[in-house]
């Protein structure tokens, strides 16, 4: 790929196998604006966050769009949240819906991310959220899911939390560019999403992410400074010290004058 070019779906095919990519999930225009800066390869929003503020801000990383399973609903309904994301400047769109939506969406040539492994939104027919595949039965139902995406047109999976060398063998021998989320090294991207990358989770962090940063210690120490700021205004403004005579606009005291005189003149305004 040329330098300062946009990474393409062609681009992470070609390389399938060769290098490893990276990929995160973003949650502001600031926060994608960084990930760009920092050198992430792969940039991932819902559906709903997508803008040309957002394209502009992620540079020449590529976005893959969440359609939100469960939000979007029917075929057409996928295909009209499709479009609307790549227009928008969207690379790709994930989407954990039917194959037969996945065909839809590939036939109108929009590049489809599926999901295998563990897939958050339908976890309750693989036990919650925990590892999938972890047996030789579990781990075929892993690669029949791979298979059948690449059947619908799908040109790269999300394989979630499954066992490490059951991943190595599924990304070697399928032609998906596979983007691992807790499922090893042997993928050809790997995914965390952003509040773990930068320590703002507050809640279960699960045992593949890893903390690059503190920021929930910042963010709470930026709290305080703004509760310490708004409490020392109102403190002011009780005690007359704001506004104070640097921020009041003067007048010229003959113009006083005048308007004082003009003022006095006037008959007391009528109460309401």
């Amino acid at each position: 790929m040329a330098a300062n070019s946009r990474l393409t779906v062609a681009d992470l095919r070609a390389s399938k196998g060769t290098r490893q990519y990276t990929d995160v999930y973003v949650a502001s225009v600031d926060e994608a604006a960084a990930a760009a800066d920092g050198g992430i390869d792969i940039i991932t929003i819902q559906d709903s966050q997508m803008s040309t503020e957002m394209r502009s801000a992620a540079g020449n990383a590529f976005i893959v769009v969440g359609l939100d399973y469960g939000q979007v609903i029917t075929t057409g309904d996928y295909l009209r949240a499709a479009f609307s994301a790549i227009n928008n400047g969207a690379d790709a769109c994930w989407c954990a819906a039917s194959l037969q939506t996945i065909e839809r969406l590939a036939a109108e040539g929009i590049p489809v991310v599926g999901h295998v492994g563990l897939i958050p939104p339908r976890r309750t027919w693989t036990g919650g959220f925990k590892a999938v595949g972890k047996t030789a039965t579990t781990a075929m139902q892993v690669w029949t899911q791979t298979t059948a995406l690449v059947d619908a047109g799908a040109f790269a999976a999300e394989i979630e939390v499954v066992p490490e060398p059951v991943a190595t063998a599924i990304s070697a021998k399928t032609s998906l560019v596979m983007i691992s989320m807790g499922s090893g090294p042997n993928c050809d991207a790997q995914y965390l999403f952003s509040s773990d990358v930068l320590g703002t989770n507050t809640g279960h962090v699960p045992r593949h992410a890893k903390q690059y940063a503190d920021l929930r210690t910042e963010l709470d120490r930026i709290q305080e400074m703004r509760v310490a700021a708004y409490a020392a205004f109102a403190d002011d403004v009780a005690s007359g010290g704001f506004p104070d005579a640097a921020r009041l606009v003067g007048i010229d005291p003959d113009e006083l004058a005048t308007f004082a005189a003009a003022l006095a003149a006037e008959p007391l305004a009528a109460e309401q």
